[in-house]
């Protein structure tokens, strides 16, 4: 196993551990990573028999590097050669039933390991000498890689119970590795959901998030669902789910058919709040579901609605109240825009608009729209997007020859005003409001000349007389 130890690192820390007497480890996701043969991404967890903090800052005083301290968790913290080292002693916990917050006290490399969430986290390589890049491996984590499968050291029910949050984590390491869940720890998730209320909002949803950051987010989410706990975290996505049927007439399950445009958007970029868009573009869909006994059921009106329900949502899962939420907002309230335009002749005068509200967000929401296509029927399929390649083509002409995105008025209101001799009021509002009209209805080229010309004509109208030319 040494192979997995090339890094310079652990040659420094094997003979400062020497020189010490301490014994030492690695352990968790670096083991787990360099044995799955993924990415390494720059982080390292050693397990120090004894205090942590006291080896990191032998360490540090060796590498002449700071070293960050947190006593309150026991743990130290430094960086080298872009590298993320942290230190832990090595501790057994035991718990409350009303609190996630553990009663620690100084253990074994046993000890430890049965502390850790997961049967793959809980493998370490020796960095002493004598036994350096053994492998310590008491649950079986290598059979678990090998099985693909998500399983708790110990007993499940009391793991999830003790820490309720390992629940998200299962769920979230099951998308992430692309793993299943073992029978026996998806059952204790099961029956230990409840326990997940004693967990912040703010917990959740960055396990939430890495779910979402993950290369298919649908295998988190059909665990979510099954296990119930979505039904508890994120209970307006979990209401998508299900089909009604009257007069034999049915609609499509909308939570698995969000799961299908939040997969495709994966595909097509790594933007979370994007994936965000995706998963919230449908989330109105239950509160304006209707029945016509003609057409069938219909949605109407679920894109403003969902966009207006964004602001609650992320305020309960303590998302970003910025410019991420408007972002997601914008795509959710013009998701339907493309793909009405995919299916009509395209206008200029239509493009000109949904350049105008999308700005520069236009090409995500044509990526958002063009996931959004999930049709099993594959002459529908590649009618709708080859119609997108057109729209985006129009788009390009359209931008390229009147620049609206982003567009600015090229008369402001003090031009207004100042032509006309008014003061701030209702006439400046129309004669701006008319002037954009005209530009996005192609009456006159978005410039200043040709608005300032159509400014006159419509003041005159309005029975204005022109005081001074602009």
């Amino acid at each position: 196993m040494k192979e997995h130890l090339h890094l310079p690192i652990f040659k420094t820390l094997r003979d400062l551990a020497d020189v010490h007497q301490v014994e030492i480890y690695v352990i968790g996701g670096y083991v787990r990573d360099q044995l799955m043969k993924r990415p390494f991404k720059n982080d390292v967890d050693i397990l120090v028999i004894g205090s942590g903090i006291d080896f990191a800052q032998k360490v540090g005083a060796k590498l002449n590097t700071k070293v960050a301290v947190y006593k309150n968790f026991g743990t130290a913290m430094l960086r080298h050669n872009q590298l993320t080292i942290e230190f832990v002693g090595a501790r057994k916990e035991s718990y409350r039933s009303d609190s996630r917050k553990p009663i620690v006290e100084d253990g074994s490399l046993e000890d430890d390991q049965k502390r850790r969430d997961f049967t793959v986290n809980a493998m370490a390589f020796s960095l002493n000498k004598a036994n350096f890049g053994d492998l310590l491996d008491p649950f079986n984590g290598v059979k678990d890689i090998q099985l693909r499968t998500i399983r708790t050291p110990l007993d499940p029910e009391s793991t999830f119970s003790d820490d309720p949050l390992r629940m998200m984590r299962a769920i979230r390491f099951a998308a992430q590795l692309k793993f299943k869940i073992s029978t026996a720890t998806f059952s204790a998730i099961k029956k230990q959901r409840e326990r997940i209320k004693i967990i912040s909002k703010e917990r959740i949803t960055d396990e939430l998030n890495k779910i979402i950051a993950s290369e298919q987010p649908s295998i988190g989410f059909n665990y979510l669902f099954d296990t119930g706990l979505l039904q508890l975290i994120f209970p307006l996505m979990a209401q998508l789910q299900g089909i009604e049927v009257i007069n034999g007439k049915g609609h499509k399950d909308n939570f698995y058919h969000t799961l299908e445009v939040l997969d495709n958007i994966a595909e097509l970029t790594d933007d979370l709040w994007l994936r965000w868009a995706a998963i919230l573009h449908d989330i109105a869909k239950p509160a304006t579901k209707r029945f016509d006994p003609k057409i069938g059921w219909t949605f109407h009106g679920h894109e403003d609605r969902g966009a207006r329900m964004v602001p609650k949502i992320f305020t309960e899962l303590k998302l970003p109240l910025n410019e991420k939420m408007k972002f997601v907002q914008k795509m959710v309230l013009l998701h339907l825009r493309p793909i009405v335009l995919a299916q009509d002749i395209v206008t200029d005068s239509a493009v000109r608009r949904l350049l105008f509200e999308a700005g520069d967000d236009i090409d995500s929401l044509m990526k958002l729209c063009h996931a959004d296509v999930t049709t099993k029927n594959e002459y529908k399929r590649k009618k709708y997007r080859d119609n997108f390649e057109l729209v985006k083509q129009k788009l390009k002409d359209v931008e390229e020859r009147d620049q609206i995105r982003n567009w600015q008025p090229p008369v402001s209101g003090e031009d207004i005003m100042q032509m006309f001799g008014l003061p701030p009021g209702r006439e400046v509002g129309i004669i701006k409001n008319a002037i954009r009209e005209a530009i996005l209805e192609g009456e006159i080229k978005n410039n200043r000349q040709e608005a300032l010309q159509f400014m006159e004509t419509k003041g005159e109208k309005l029975g204005l007389s022109v005081q001074r030319k602009t």
